[in-house]
C-alpha cells in the first residue's frame, strides 16, 4: 500500500507542474508510479482527481478541494519539522515586513525596539501602506492585513479581531445632534474611508450580518484612518473606523462613541500574512510568534478603553 503523505506531495507537484512527467521528472520518480498514486488517492476517496485528455489536465471539483487541503497539510508538516529542527538556532536575516499607515505607527513601530532586544540578529525594514501589496512581486517578508481574508495561495495568521465603533467630537454632536438610529445617519456629515472592504465612502453597514445599509455624506473621504479622525476631532463629522485609530481619543472623551439601534458590522480580523514556500524561515515566524504575544490576550487599543 502507498503511503498516504508521499502520494499526497505526487498528486500536489502534478498540479504545480500541470502533468504527469513533469511531476515525475521533479520528484525522480516513473511516471508509471506517478500515475500509480494518484490513482490510488482517487480508489481511496472514491472521487475523480483529475480531468485528463492527451494534452490538458484540469483539476475537477473534488480535485480543487483535496488541493487546498493537501497544501495546507503539507505546510503544517513543513511548519512542524522546521520548528522541531531549529528550535536551538537564532533567527537571523532581514525582515520586511509591510502593515497598514494607522495601525504600524501605532501598534508596530512602538513594539519593534523589544524585537530587536530579543532578536539582535534579525534587522526590520517596515514599510507602511493602506493598500494590499503582493508578497511575491515585491518582495515582502510578510505582511500585516486587517481584512477578511480571500481564498488564496497565501498562509495566514490571525492575530487579533478588530472592533469597529462610530464615533463624534463632542463640539459636532452639540452642534449637529446626536443620532441614535443608523437611518438618521444619512442627515448627518459622514466622513468616509475609501479603502474599507465592507463599507465605502458613501454607504455604511450595520448589524452582526451587515444586513443594515444606509447610504452617508460629508465633506471629506479619505484613503488613511489618520486623515478622518482628525477631522472628527475638528468637529467635520462622524466616523466608523477601527477602534484602534480613534481608542486615544476616545479614552480622553475627545471623541464620543455612538449608540446606535444596530451595532457597527463585526470588525475584520488582523492577519498575518506570508508566502507559501518550503519552509517558514525562523525570521517570520520569530516576528509573527512576537506581534500575537504583544496583541493577546486583550490587544492594547481594548486595553487602553478598559483602563478609563
Amino acid at each position: 500500500m502507498l503511503d498516504r503523505f508521499t502520494s499526497m506531495q505526487v498528486f500536489v507537484k502534478v498540479v504545480q507542474l500541470g502533468s504527469f512527467s513533469a511531476a515525475a521528472r521533479a520528484l525522480a520518480l516513473s511516471p508509471t508510479m506517478v500515475t500509480k498514486h494518484v490513482t490510488t488517492l482517487e480508489d481511496r476517496l472514491g472521487v475523480t482527481l483529475f480531468r485528463r485528455s492527451t494534452r490538458h489536465l484540469s483539476l475537477t471539483e473534488a480535485g480543487r478541494l483535496f488541493l487546498e487541503g493537501s497544501q495546507r497539510i503539507l505546510a503544517d508538516m513543513e511548519d512542524m519539522e522546521l520548528a522541531v529542527s531549529e528550535q536551538r538556532r537564532e533567527a537571523r536575516g532581514h525582515l520586511r515586513l509591510n502593515a497598514p499607515v494607522s495601525f504600524a505607527i501605532r501598534y508596530v513601530a512602538p513594539y519593534l525596539p523589544e524585537f530587536n532586544r530579543l532578536h539582535p540578529h534579525v534587522s526590520v525594514e517596515l514599510g507602511l501602506n493602506d493598500r494590499t501589496v503582493d508578497l511575491i512581486d515585491e518582495g515582502w517578508d510578510l505582511t500585516l492585513r486587517i481584512r477578511k481574508m480571500p481564498s488564496s495561495t497565501l498562509r495566514s495568521r490571525r492575530l487579533a479581531t478588530i472592533r469597529m465603533v462610530v464615533c463624534a467630537a463632542p463640539a459636532y454632536l452639540e452642534r449637529a445632534g446626536t443620532p441614535s438610529r443608523v437611518e438618521e445617519l444619512s442627515q448627518h456629515q459622514c466622513l468616509g474611508y475609501t479603502l474599507s472592504g465592507t463599507n465605502s465612502a458613501s454607504r455604511w453597514s450595520f448589524g452582526e450580518k451587515g444586513e443594515k445599509t444606509v447610504p452617508v455624506s460629508g465633506p471629506l473621504s479619505a484613503n488613511n484612518g489618520d486623515v478622518l479622525r482628525e477631522a472628527a476631532l475638528a468637529g467635520e463629522g462622524i466616523v466608523y473606523q477601527p477602534v484602534f485609530v480613534v481608542s486615544e481619543e476616545l479614552r480622553t472623551g475627545r471623541l464620543r462613541a455612538l449608540t446606535l439601534d444596530l451595532p457597527p458590522v463585526p470588525g475584520p480580523d488582523l492577519h498575518a500574512v506570508y508566502a507559501p514556500g518550503i519552509s517558514m524561515s525562523l525570521k517570520i515566524r520569530a516576528m509573527i510568534d512576537y506581534l500575537s504575544q504583544c496583541y493577546t490576550p486583550i490587544p492594547p487599543w481594548e486595553q487602553a478603553l478598559m483602563d478609563t
